[in-house]
């Protein structure tokens, strides 16, 4: 139908199928989106695939600062208006976790897919409330930042597990042992439960557990602990855990803000090797060792070395995958359950550390006090009182 005074609405665009560039819209400006989201947005629109036509922020002098530098045609001080009037197909959210729902939801229902930062969400009924705004055929659809699951080496980890060429997974160690400072944590958001959505455990080692669960298949139950040994803050700032996973396998894992030797690291040692991954913020082929057991073929073990084209793990390998299921119309990785899953790990994580108690997968719901924060209202854990009554949300 073509737009007249008795018809105000805009034309629909093409279908995305029809090859169209994806238009994109970054939300908030900081240093994620210059660094990665932009980055990868700009190499796709090199390739014919994106344009960004729309940056978000509060702050309108770093919104036109962005769009200056990035080339980016409209920049706005309220995200109402610019799906309105921009129609994005895709958002990027860029921002401090708890705008991310409210963020996700209203992208949703101005029909588009959403790419959101992690912490994905403060909580599992933020994410159900995300969830629920999801398109049931085709999208749109919300996908969360998960990038270290990307690219050649874990994709070709991944297919040797499924094929069970190493044999079963046995033993597992995941690690993420970063260190902060107090300059770090004086950032107001920072190390609050509400602004932040948790500590280590949520903000930095999500992805490489998120990575280990994509590996591994499922968990069962998690067995943690958590401290706050440094830093004067709301939330942990170090955690340790055991998960069992339903294949029988069996973990450690450890995140922390407290280690001045930083290291991102899986181990996973099978009936036939052991493979190690060894990185920070990101890792290519040459981060990823197979050792086989001493009985394994020569040739076969030589095959395993095999990882193919160094594909890095990036926002711009995933963001290349979510692009393909936008015009096919699928749900990408990362999103619904599949995204869900590495949340309710760590909501376990915490409610078993501020418990004292195992936490099996699918226990925790609505009406259970970690389902709406992951401290669950715990004595000690929870904010003060006062600081809650003076933000205005639950404790």
């Amino acid at each position: 139908m073509t737009p007249s005074a008795a018809d105000p609405r805009p034309a629909p665009l093409p279908s995305l199928s029809s090859g169209r560039r994806i238009r994109a819209a970054v939300v908030g400006t900081g240093a994620i989106a210059r660094g990665s989201h932009l980055p990868a947005l700009a190499r796709l629109a090199e390739e014919g695939e994106t344009e960004v036509v729309a940056a978000v922020d509060v702050d309108a002098a770093a919104v036109e600062a962005f769009c200056a530098e990035g080339g980016v045609p409209h920049a706005y001080t309220d995200l109402d208006r610019m799906l309105a009037e921009q129609r994005p197909d895709l958002v990027t959210v860029c921002t401090p976790p708890t705008l991310h729902r409210e963020q996700s939801v209203a992208a949703l229902r101005a029909g588009a897919w959403v790419w959101c930062e992690k912490p994905p969400v403060p909580s599992l009924a933020d994410y159900a409330a995300v969830e629920a705004e999801e398109g049931t055929d085709g999208g749109p659809y919300a996908a969360i930042v998960f990038q270290h699951r990307f690219g050649s080496g874990a994709r070709h980890v991944r297919r040797l597990l499924a094929e069970r060429a190493l044999g079963r997974p046995l033993v597992a160690h995941c690690q993420t042992t970063w260190y902060r400072d107090t300059a770090y944590y004086a950032v107001p958001w920072r190390g609050r439960w509400h602004t932040e959505g948790g500590g280590p455990a949520m903000g930095h080692g999500i992805h490489q557990m998120d990575l280990l669960l994509d590996l591994l298949g499922p968990w069962s139950e998690v067995r943690a602990m958590a401290a706050r040994l440094v830093h004067d803050v709301e939330t942990e700032d170090v955690s340790t855990a055991l998960v069992r996973f339903e294949n029988g396998a069996m973990a450690t894992i450890v995140n922390s803000v407290l280690s001045p030797d930083e290291v991102s690291r899986i181990r996973l040692d099978c009936e036939r090797a052991t493979v190690e991954l060894t990185h920070l913020y990101g890792h290519s082929n040459a981060d990823w060792r197979i050792t086989p057991a001493p009985d394994v073929p020569a040739a076969e073990a030589a095959a395993w070395q095999d990882f193919g084209a160094d594909v890095p793990s990036s926002h711009l390998a995933q963001l290349r995958e979510l692009v393909a299921s936008m015009r096919a119309g699928e749900r990408p990785r990362a999103s619904g359950a599949d995204g869900r899953t590495s949340l309710e790990l760590v909501t376990a994580l915490y409610k078993s550390a501020f418990t004292d108690t195992t936490v099996r997968r699918g226990e925790i719901g609505p009406g259970d006090p970690f389902h709406t924060a992951l401290h669950g209202g715990t004595p000690g854990w929870a904010p003060a009182a006062a600081a809650v009554a003076e933000r205005g949300v639950p404790a």
